[in-house]
């Protein structure tokens, strides 16, 4: 007699059950969110490089750049493990990773970060710690200070500033300075935006956010603040890099977006802020990306 054929089943196919857990990670850090940070560090090695670098530099850029956000968010999933599993907006986080899977991402990209910082030259080698000390230091002060949020924008800031150290070998211009200066107040500000999902849930748990402790309406004024100051400051590298027209179009479509993200934001809906801090910040970095290389290509 022959024996029945039963369907296979997925969780029991390795393959599938490795694929899952990959996708569960990617989900746990939030990886499709490096498109915030990845632009600006990009922009940075093209205006630095004149264009492209040497295909190592490039290479080990990335390298650099996805490892220390894998670091970053692995750690503040981490660290805010028992937080985390308190709110519903953030609950599911548990569930898709174990705490020890979390502890070792965090740990094996912080020494592929600093391995590949020391790799690319001795200035990068020399400024990795204090790298670290940032990006991950960040998910930390959410337990004694309301300004969590600069802290924030100070840890994604370091990324273009590394690009250039990453090409020329120094930070003795300014361009850099007023470019990182400009993703700092950007990221304070749409972090900002984006805690005033957690206002009552911080205030529950004890936890200092600036929603928490000035409320929504200050929060947001504070944050259209910073958007004016962040739009500056792009202003003002586009005038210290000598910019032409693509790059002005593009901080052009940034006040677009910009403007816009503040009019969702305020409108209280979930679903708007997440509109807000996603799709639009994703169109500030690749716009700004897009108009930069093309300025860089018809110059150079």
């Amino acid at each position: 007699m022959n024996t029945p054929q039963t369907s296979p089943n997925p969780s029991a196919c390795p393959c599938c059950f490795n694929l899952q857990g990959l996708f569960n990670a990617l989900e746990f850090i939030k990886f499709s969110h490096t498109i915030f940070a990845l632009p600006f560090a990009l922009i940075s090695m093209i205006v630095a490089a004149h264009g492209l670098p040497t295909l190592r530099t490039v290479l080990l850029i990335l390298l650099c750049m996805v490892a220390a956000r894998t670091a970053a968010m692995a750690f503040n999933r981490w660290a805010d493990w028992e937080f985390d599993k308190t709110n519903p907006r953030t609950a599911r986080r548990s569930t898709l990773v174990t705490r020890a899977t979390a502890c070792a991402l965090y740990s094996l990209s912080t020494a592929v970060f600093v391995v590949s910082s020391i790799l690319i030259n001795p200035l990068c080698g020399w400024l990795s710690p204090l790298a670290v000390l940032l990006i991950l230091g960040y998910s930390l002060t959410k337990r004694f200070t309301a300004y969590t949020h600069a802290f924030l924008g100070l840890a994604l800031a370091a990324a273009p500033m590394g690009a250039w150290a990453a090409v020329t070998g120094d930070l003795l211009t300014p361009v850099p300075w007023s470019l990182a200066a400009a993703v700092w107040f950007w990221v304070f500000g749409f972090d900002l935006i984006y805690a005033t999902q957690d206002v009552e849930h911080d205030r529950r748990s004890g936890l200092h956010s600036f929603p928490a402790r000035y409320g929504v309406n200050a929060t947001l004024a504070m944050a259209t603040l910073l958007h004016i100051l962040a739009w500056i400051a792009l202003a003002v590298f586009g005038w210290l890099a000598a910019m032409s027209a693509p790059y002005w179009i593009s901080l052009a479509i940034v006040a677009g977006a910009l403007v816009y993200e503040h009019r969702l934001s305020r409108t209280g809906k979930l679903d708007q802020i997440n509109v807000a801090f996603f799709q639009m910040n994703a169109l500030v970095g690749v716009a700004l990306f897009i108009g930069t290389a093309l300025d860089v290509w018809m110059r150079y």
